[in-house]
């Protein structure tokens, strides 16, 4: 049995799940999709074709689903957010649709923490335990990957990607691809070295160690950061660092880091 209160609005044909609390003054579209434990609070807003997975929580005033700040969208478009289990979206928190031209869907993952006033634009994909602290901003069809932290008042220009297991330091400006597990600040940010305190909590040791190595050769030597990626890609081994090296190879955007000598 779900808790709607009785001021919320919910449009004929909502797909509303058992155990669903739904606030005062709370908007709910007809063709929202809230599965069970879902908590939207007051004066918050689900709009469009928006799933929400189970036992995640909307906080007062976030909006979610309204369409892509786009100026090719088109109201008969087939467009979509979606959102996974466990989820906190904190107050003042805009999630906007994807837009027909970029695959048509916005897309958060399980267990992620979005802080006040974040926004996550049209298209982008949201890996599993993403932070993303305060006044922090996703520009159109963005990647973030999983177990990242987006430090408060950081905007990240469109179509950047962000690696698995990246810190992107507070009141940063990202303009350029990100390499999984690495540590990123500045305006423009540029890598600054492996988010060590992340890699502690979630690596075993001879990972971290194949990191550092693989870290030193790659940003510290003197070739070319591409062409030292696809060398350790033919003999390396270990699957951390091979996933660091492919996505340097792959790149489009390229890495924003200073060169330094190794010693």
């Amino acid at each position: 049995m779900s808790n709607i209160h009785t001021s919320a609005v919910v449009e004929d044909g909502a797909k509303i799940a058992d155990n669903v609390t739904i606030g005062a003054f709370a908007y709910i579209s007809s063709n929202a999709n809230l599965k069970a434990g879902v908590e939207i609070m007051q004066g918050a807003g689900i709009y469009g074709n928006t799933t929400i997975e189970e036992n995640t929580k909307v906080f007062p005033y976030a909006i979610i689903g309204t369409p892509p700040q786009d100026t090719g969208y088109k109201a008969e478009d087939d467009v979509k957010v979606i959102i996974g289990k466990n989820c906190t979206i904190r107050e003042f928190v805009t999630v906007n649709a994807g837009t027909k031209k970029g695959g048509g869907i916005t897309s958060i993952g399980d267990d992620c923490f979005i802080m006040i006033y974040s926004h996550i634009a049209h298209d982008c994909q949201v890996g599993n335990n993403v932070t993303m602290a305060n006044n922090a901003t996703l520009a159109g069809h963005v990647h973030i990957g999983s177990f990242t932290v987006i430090g408060g008042m950081t905007p990240i220009h469109q179509f950047v990607k962000i690696g698995e297991g990246c810190m992107i330091g507070g009141a940063s400006a990202i303009s350029q691809d990100i390499p999984p597990f690495c540590l990123a600040e500045g305006n423009r940010a540029v890598v600054k070295g492996l988010n060590a305190v992340g890699l502690k909590r979630r690596f075993k040791k001879e990972d971290i160690r194949a990191l550092q190595g693989a870290y030193r050769e790659l940003f510290r030597s003197n070739m070319p950061i591409k062409d030292m990626a696809n060398e350790l890609l033919k003999n390396e081994k270990n699957e951390k660092v091979l996933q660091m090296c492919s996505f340097i190879v792959e790149t489009s955007r390229g890495i924003p880091y200073e060169r330094k000598n190794n010693g």
